[in-house]
């Protein structure tokens, strides 16, 4: 007898298929991670993550001008900041007059309208490469979170959207929410790193900011000790009850593709927007087997970025994000 059913039925031509496809991809899914440098004149291609830039502030008004022509109206943006300014109590971060203050400025001036997040954690700053202020070989979490709560507010007071905790210091949110309440910026949203594992896939970031963990002694050589065991999975739904109850308004899961089970759970379990990043190792490996000719860019952008979708993330952090905008055009 012959099947009364046949699923091939709604694959048989593009036209079925695009009718009965479940997910779709457009440039409201994007959030455009933006890694901005001093100086004028400078946009470099970061080695480890090819044709993706640092921008000077300059520069930095074109690319913003660039996205938003796109229908990109979202940004995460992330500092370079000279070794110089690097100590370890985060002191530049609090410069009103620093580089992600004067990012922040920059963006909102050439484009009101454009979202903008900033990254809130001590590595770009640190001397030691760490997410925290480092006290005899430990990760010092309570002073570490009341530093980046005033981080926070210096970056609301030049016109950030919403901060982005990248850190994992236990009850950080909580402080942040707070001290922005008190400063008046009671619309100033929090997008928290909430699942965000002690990664290998992180290394071109790193790169990119020139903010690994220092090799000297006494100084911890990784951060395993605030970012979360990749092992764990229930872990991860305990860290986003927490950071929603403190008063985070998205949640993310970072590393993307390798965490799609978490990306699922949280959205599951949790009845607010989910974020994931699809961060700069992932990135890398794709273009590098595609220069090698092992894989179709195009396609496999494609597939990796709707896996986020169907995982059901609302919001995708992407270095792809301009690549599969002008392919979706």
């Amino acid at each position: 007898m012959y099947p009364l059913r046949r699923n091939r039925r709604l694959r048989a031509n593009a036209a079925i298929r695009s009718l009965v496809r479940e997910n779709h991809m457009s440039a409201n899914d994007f959030l455009v991670p933006l890694f901005v440098v001093e100086g004028s004149g400078r946009k470099e291609e970061i080695p480890s993550m090819p044709n993706y830039y640092r921008y000077s502030l300059d520069l930095l008004k074109e690319e913003v001008k660039s996205l938003w022509a796109m229908g990109l109206k979202s940004v995460l943006v992330f500092v370079k900041v000279p070794d110089n300014l690097k100590d370890n109590a985060g002191t530049e971060a609090l410069n009103d007059d620093g580089l992600m203050q004067r990012a922040v400025k920059t963006i909102k001036d050439v484009c009101p309208d454009m979202l903008v997040m900033t990254d809130v954690a001590l590595d770009p700053y640190s001397n030691y490469g760490h997410d925290g202020i480092v006290e005899h070989g430990k990760i010092i979490n309570d002073d570490t979170a009341e530093l980046l709560a005033e981080m926070s507010v210096s970056h609301a007071e030049a016109g950030a959207d919403f901060v982005a905790p990248s850190d994992m210091m236990d009850g950080r949110i909580g402080i942040i929410r707070e001290a922005l309440e008190d400063e008046g910026f009671t619309d100033t949203g929090i997008m928290s790193y909430s699942a965000k594992y002690a990664s290998g896939f992180y290394g071109p970031f790193r790169d990119a900011l020139d903010s690994a963990p220092v090799d000297a002694q006494d100084i911890p050589k990784d951060k395993k000790t605030y970012q979360m065991d990749f092992a764990n999975s229930i872990e991860a739904l305990r860290e986003t009850e927490m950071d929603i109850d403190e008063g985070a308004d998205i949640v993310m899961v970072k590393p993307g593709m390798p965490y799609l089970d978490i990306v699922r759970a949280v959205k599951q379990e949790f009845d607010v927007p989910v974020a994931v990043y699809q961060v700069s190792g992932e990135y890398a490996m794709l273009k590098a087997a595609a220069a090698q000719g092992w894989l179709d860019h195009d396609q496999v952008m494609l597939e990796s970025l709707m896996a986020f979708k169907r995982a059901g993330a609302d919001i995708i952090a992407s270095y792809f994000a301009k690549d599969v905008v002008s392919l979706l055009k």
